[in-house]
């Protein structure tokens, strides 16, 4: 049986990839590393935590010492911890750097000294940039334009080199926009949801009509997992539902579900460096067999219904 470290999987994506290999398969035994910074939260995990397959440590991927202690129990390194926010990376960019970037350098670093058979790094479709037109592939020139990003691409590329100089078999997966169950109130899908049900106002940047390609957290999982067992060593895959919707569709969506009226929309002024599309190109990843397996308004419903049933969870985080 293999055992798989999982770092951040206290978070929204990592949790529910716990989840999802747990309830999936009886191959693998998982350890969560940490930090349990604002987002990481176990009441995430509370459904899982006698499970015999799963065990938790609270740390840092940046502490070399720690790391190591669990990376020569595993055999394979999947790596969500990171800094995610954009508006937070903007105002104060520090942890960012030290997390994203120097934090997956202390994983490597141990990855290779204990001969780890898999390093996966979880990244983004925000390294690319921008789209103008057509879609993102795996080789084309990264063009992260906020720190969030920046940090993210450059952990891409020292996973790479890891690759290319010491053999060390790693895989980057690059997810679009996820949402699901779990996701902490800041991202634009919880914290609309969370502010409708609570007839707050819902800030909408700009003229909302900045475009996402979004994925169900369920069906990046289901990704993951396959690019784990069957990607090819050195490369990079991205994960994309072909789910186009600007941010102005998704708002009255949520609205609408919640049978909420879309006064509760207040325009402000645009973020800084505010991305006007992202879209992957996905066809290496469903070579190898995945397909996303929820459509857009399915899982919005299903997400919109788990915020109204467990308003104790966001309630909580939100005071």
């Amino acid at each position: 049986m293999k055992k798989i470290l999982v770092t951040g999987g206290a978070g929204f994506i990592g949790s529910n990839f716990i989840r999802f290999i747990l309830q999936n398969t009886k191959k693998y035994e998982i350890v969560n590393l940490d930090k349990l910074t604002y987002a990481g939260n176990l009441d995430n995990l509370k459904d899982i935590i006698k499970n015999p397959k799963y065990s938790f440590f609270k740390g840092d991927i940046c502490d070399k010492n720690v790391v190591e202690k669990l990376v020569k129990k595993c055999d394979i390194i999947i790596n969500f911890a990171a800094e995610t926010h954009v508006d937070r990376s903007i105002v104060d960019d520090d942890q960012f750097i030290k997390t994203n970037i120097f934090g997956t350098n202390t994983l490597l670093k141990a990855a290779l000294k204990y001969k780890i058979k898999k390093f996966v790094q979880i990244s983004t479709d925000e390294v690319y940039g921008s789209l103008e037109k057509g879609s993102f592939k795996e080789t084309d020139t990264l063009k992260p334009n906020n720190p969030y990003s920046a940090s993210k691409a450059s952990a891409d590329i020292l996973v790479r080199s890891f690759n290319s100089t010491y053999d060390l078999p790693t895989v980057i997966i690059r997810s679009s926009n996820n949402f699901g169950p779990f996701q902490y109130p800041e991202k634009l899908i919880p914290f609309f949801v969370t502010n409708a049900i609570e007839n707050k106002k819902l800030p909408l940047y700009g003229d909302g009509l900045n475009t996402r390609e979004w994925t169900f957290v369920i069906d990046n999982c289901s990704g993951i997992k396959i690019v784990m067992e069957n990607g090819k060593i050195g490369e990079i895959y991205n994960l994309g539902s072909k789910q186009l919707k600007t941010n102005l569709e998704v708002t009255n969506k949520i609205l609408e579900h919640l049978g909420k009226s879309k006064s509760q929309i207040e325009y402000v002024k645009d973020r800084l460096g505010h991305d006007s599309s992202y879209v992957l190109n996905s066809r290496k990843i469903r070579k190898l067999g995945w397909k996303p397996k929820y459509k857009f308004d399915d899982a919005l419903e299903n997400t919109i219904n788990w915020y109204k049933i467990n308003q104790s969870w966001w309630k909580k985080i939100k005071r």
